[in-house]
């Protein structure tokens, strides 16, 4: 082991142990497995779908209040002298590319092309004027300002609770404010392993995803039918490339791919502004951030009640709280990584790179990618029906093949997909390790690249069984097997991330007294 660390067992041998139970059930009992993730998602959206759309909204709030509270956003992490380790580009880089994952080249055609062409249950008919403004205001609400406050508001509380009262560089930590010295002990220990388990429900989503895209990109491009073997020939080679990264750490493997990948989204995003409906991308991307405005509240307070007598849509469980869960997941630790990367900088200049910047990219990239895609489809181009054909991760090839260079478009985009796995896989696995280690490094110092290369490897083997029981049982999608798997394993920390709020509220409504007695 690496000198400065030693392994935590109260939180690895535990974890260790989950998952080859989870993965050993996946694969001796698929059914099973699907029925329990199943009754985990009806019960976690029946009965607490309320208290995912009213946190989202709270952790706004935070993020908010940062941005322009003087007192507060003064307050740099790390301290007074605190300097910072990256330049504000390389920075903005991270936090984007490792916020959105595989998200918005995933879904920046398939969810406004299925909302526009299917509508929203009980707030509008598909195919309509309406419902194009409604699809990209939907969007907007997913993978723009609310996406980002998870991981800003988690960033600041940890960041503050570890680098300037000097608490352990665990997600236990940002609890410290409401239980005080708890956080050392089994409680401590607990919190940090639901965490853990969290994110690799997240990661695995993520990379079964990434796996099913990549192999339908591939299947167009060659005339084949990508299968669970070319899926899982595609994760092995995610997870070869995440080792290769792992190996430089994070001053070199991380800001590399966030660096080009950033630039790649800058490029597609130009590319497709220009070669696709420019005057109608303005047009509809503009009245339909008006509608934004204007609806978001009542768009993120939906939860599909009585939309046919008695009953409740799905929607809301298959679509926003699937994201909010995702968003859960990765929280407690995209947190953690966010704050260590960011030392030396002020909580205002935190919320602006890690809450502004990123959420109004996603904004502006589901504007551009969406509007483009709609009006293909309201003209006849079919994106909808290859959706419905071919699966929705054929969604974003079917966009490109009404585009000049459809081809080139589509190497490329499979490129930025494949390096933005790759990113968040090394990112979350550095953090992963570290909180499943011990020791006076654990804060400022890479984990051993072997301890990330494991949990990289665990997180990969759970993405393919899940998506390998989806196939086995034939009731649920690929994808939706992901979306599964996101909601039950965040459903624990939906409560952690609560008390995340309430700490944050009360560590910086006090900070001065509260930093003055730790010091």
């Amino acid at each position: 082991m690496k000198k400065g660390f030693q392994i935590r067992k109260s939180v690895f041998i535990p974890l260790c142990a989950i998952y080859i139970l989870v993965t050993l059930l996946g694969i001796i009992v698929p059914e099973a497995f699907a029925a329990a993730e199943n009754a985990i998602v009806n019960f976690a959206a029946g009965w607490f779908g309320w208290l995912y759309q009213i946190t989202t909204i709270v952790l706004i709030v935070i993020c908010v209040w940062v941005l322009f509270s003087k007192k507060v956003g003064n307050i740099r992490i790390g301290g007074p002298k605190a300097k910072p380790t990256m330049s504000k580009w390389n920075w903005f880089a991270i936090s984007l590319c490792g916020g959105i994952a595989t998200g918005i080249v995933f879904w920046g055609i398939a969810e406004p092309i299925t909302h526009y062409v299917e509508g929203i249950p009980g707030l509008v008919e598909g195919g309509s004027r309406l419902s194009a403004l409604y699809a990209l205001s939907t969007t907007y609400m997913h993978w723009g300002f609310p996406l980002y406050a998870y991981y800003c508001a988690a960033g600041i509380l940890i960041g503050v609770c570890v680098y300037n009262l000097g608490k352990p560089y665990n997600v236990s930590s940002s609890l410290y404010p409401l239980v005080g010295d708890r956080i050392n002990g089994g409680f401590g220990s607990f919190i940090d392993l639901l965490c853990v388990f969290g994110i690799a429900g997240g990661v695995s989503a993520s990379l079964g995803v990434a796996s099913m895209q990549l192999g339908s990109g591939l299947g167009q491009l060659f005339s084949f039918t990508p299968s669970p073997m070319h899926w899982f020939i595609i994760t092995l080679a995610i997870v070869a490339v995440f080792i290769m990264s792992s190996y430089t750490g994070i001053s070199r493997g991380v800001r590399w791919l966030s660096d080009k990948n950033a630039k790649i989204y800058i490029v597609l995003l130009i590319y497709v502004f220009f070669c696709a409906s420019t005057k109608e991308i303005l047009a509809m991307s503009t009245e339909s951030m008006g509608f934004f405005a204007q609806n978001w509240i009542v768009q993120d307070t939906y939860l599909g009640v009585m939309v046919d007598g008695a009953q409740t849509s799905m929607w809301p469980t298959w679509w926003t709280i699937n994201y909010w869960s995702f968003m859960i997941a990765y929280t407690p630790l995209t947190g953690m990584f966010l704050a260590k990367i960011a030392q030396g900088r002020t909580l205002k200049e935190f919320a602006l790179f890690n809450f502004v910047l990123p959420g109004a990219f996603g904004m502006l990239w589901f504007a551009v990618f969406g509007s483009a895609a709609i009006y293909m489809e309201a003209g006849g181009a079919g994106i909808h029906d290859a959706m419905t054909s071919k699966g929705t991760e054929a969604t974003v090839f079917a966009f490109f093949d009404n585009l000049p260079l459809s081809t080139i478009l589509s190497v490329v985009f499979m490129i930025t997909a494949f390096l933005s796995v790759v990113t968040l896989c090394d990112s979350m696995t550095t953090t992963v390790s570290s909180i499943t280690l011990e020791g006076k490094d654990v804060a400022s110092e890479e984990p051993p690249a072997r301890i990330k290369i494991f949990w990289g490897i665990v997180m990969a083997a759970l993405a393919f069984v899940n998506i390998l029981v989806a196939g086995i049982t034939g009731n649920t999608s690929g994808i939706n097997a992901t979306k599964l798997l996101a909601i039950t394993c965040a459903f624990p920390l939906l409560f952690v991330v609560v008390a995340m709020a309430i700490s944050c509220f009360k560590l910086l409504g006090k900070y001065a007294e509260t930093y003055e007695r730790e010091k």
